[in-house]
């Protein structure tokens, strides 16, 4: 009966994994056309959030079949609770993800001041991306040791997407009152980064529920 447990146990990680990986690699993409001041290509990146949804919706009445047929003991109960919570956050990673490339990709133009809009995006997207990045390898770190020192590198990327999304809000509201009649592109453009600074938020909860996987305590979402 373990060893089916177990099974059971790793088919749910590895599709978690799968939904996990489909946004890391929607965001790598999007960074390499960020840098190469590509923009026009981000249409080219497929990630569908629903068929993401569906693919959740099976892991979760896995996880509950899971818990019915089986009895686990107190650690692997709490991987169970918190897979169950993190593909509702990866959910969330995914439709911030998709909003931005969609809505960046329609308000980026010549117009506006691409130098400063590029200046902040390309940082805070790489917070963004290594923050979920580095909270989705705490899932399937088997080494309590060195968990919490996996968390708190996400926590930091966390804190770096905050401050640069300040900061961009700042210079692009500047621009807003130089430039009027481009009021609408520049707040799209701004609505598009706060996608990116959420999805960094949603990393941070889905570092704490693997955390809260391996040592207990208390579940700490943002």
């Amino acid at each position: 009966m373990l060893k089916t447990y177990e099974e059971k146990r790793n088919n749910i990680k590895e599709e978690i994994e799968f939904i996990g990986n489909s946004v890391i690699d929607a965001l790598e993409s999007s960074l390499k056309m960020l840098k190469n001041d590509d923009i026009s290509t981000l249409k080219e990146i497929d990630l569908s959030v629903k068929k993401l949804s569906n693919k959740s919706n099976e892991i979760d009445n896995l996880i509950v079949t899971t818990l019915a047929l089986y009895s686990p003991e107190a650690k692997d109960l709490r991987q169970m609770i918190s897979y169950l919570k993190i593909t509702n956050e990866l959910i969330r990673a995914a439709s911030n993800v998709k909003g931005f490339i969609k809505i960046f990709r329609k308000a980026f133009c010549e117009d506006l001041n691409t130098n400063t809009i590029l200046e902040f995006t390309i940082p805070l997207h790489k917070s963004a991306l290594l923050s979920l990045r580095s909270a989705m390898a705490m899932i399937d770190q088997e080494n309590d040791n060195n968990i919490e020192e996996k968390y708190h590198k996400v926590i930091v990327e966390e804190s770096k997407a905050n401050d640069l999304y300040a900061m961009v809000e700042k210079n692009i509201l500047k621009l807003i009152s130089k430039n009027l009649e481009l009021s609408k592109e520049y707040f799209d453009i701004l609505s598009s980064l706060r996608r990116l600074e959420r999805t960094a938020d949603r990393a941070s909860s889905i570092a704490s529920l693997a955390l809260f996987a391996h040592i207990g305590g208390d579940i700490m979402q943002s």
